[in-house]
């Protein structure tokens, strides 16, 4: 059973989640960027997903680092794609699509 409240708080939730993502789109689309921020922001996907990548192939067990070498394997193919084509999808299609065939291997 839904109540107002219940629409309230998803709507709400909804607002939260979708305003920070939105708004800094519409303020930078009616100004001009100095070509030095611009260049900077070229730089933030690449150390998001080197962040992400580092966490899953680096893995703290109490006081010791492991390497999670399967993510190692997954990894190289990723790389190679990425630096080949540049595409972000295809990148993602064969990461995924590597670590999937891992797993059902392993």
């Amino acid at each position: 059973m839904t109540t107002a409240t219940m629409v309230g708080l998803i709507i709400g939730c909804m607002l939260v989640t979708w305003l920070p993502r939105i708004l800094p789109f519409l303020f930078v689309r009616a100004i001009t960027l100095p070509p030095i921020l611009l260049r900077w922001l070229q730089y933030i996907p690449v150390c998001i997903l080197s962040a992400l990548v580092f966490d899953s192939v680096f893995e703290k067990r109490g006081n010791i680092v492991v390497i999670d070498w399967l993510h190692v394997i997954a990894l190289v193919p990723t790389m190679l794609v990425a630096v080949k084509t540049r595409s972000l999808s295809l990148t993602v299609i064969v990461g995924v699509v590597t670590m999937a065939l891992l797993r059902l291997l392993a």
